[in-house]
């Protein structure tokens, strides 16, 4: 579920679904430093643990992300996330922490490769 949402995300920034950046269905510009660049994470990154392919390699780039967003965007904004509007970063970015240290579950992608290698 946290990977189909942080997807959600990455579609929302790339293409603007969803209503987009700003409610009117919105991208953010190809290419720009750092919006369209996490967008990419979020759909690629995500897109990788959902599947359980390349999924410790791919939570940990998935949790700096949302880390450098929740310290560079939200955290000048105010000390906690409730007043700056950065818990959606920092839970993503410690659950992302999380999946990397613990690695992907028994129905991976990655795994059955292993089991079928073997």
């Amino acid at each position: 579920m946290v990977s189909f949402l942080f997807i959600c995300h990455g579609l929302q920034g790339i293409f603007g679904a969803f209503g987009g950046i700003d409610g009117n269905g919105t991208a953010v510009p190809a290419g720009m430093w750092p919006g369209w660049w996490a967008s990419v994470i979020c759909l690629a990154g995500g897109g990788l643990v959902l599947l359980g392919l390349l999924t410790r390699p791919a939570a940990l780039l998935c949790s700096g992300a949302m880390a450098y967003a929740y310290f560079v965007v939200h955290l000048p904004l105010g000390l906690f996330p409730l007043e700056n509007q950065g818990e959606q970063a920092a839970l993503f970015s410690w659950i992302f922490l999380l999946i990397a240290v613990l690695g992907p579950g028994s129905w991976a992608l990655d795994n059955a490769w292993r089991r079928a290698r073997a």
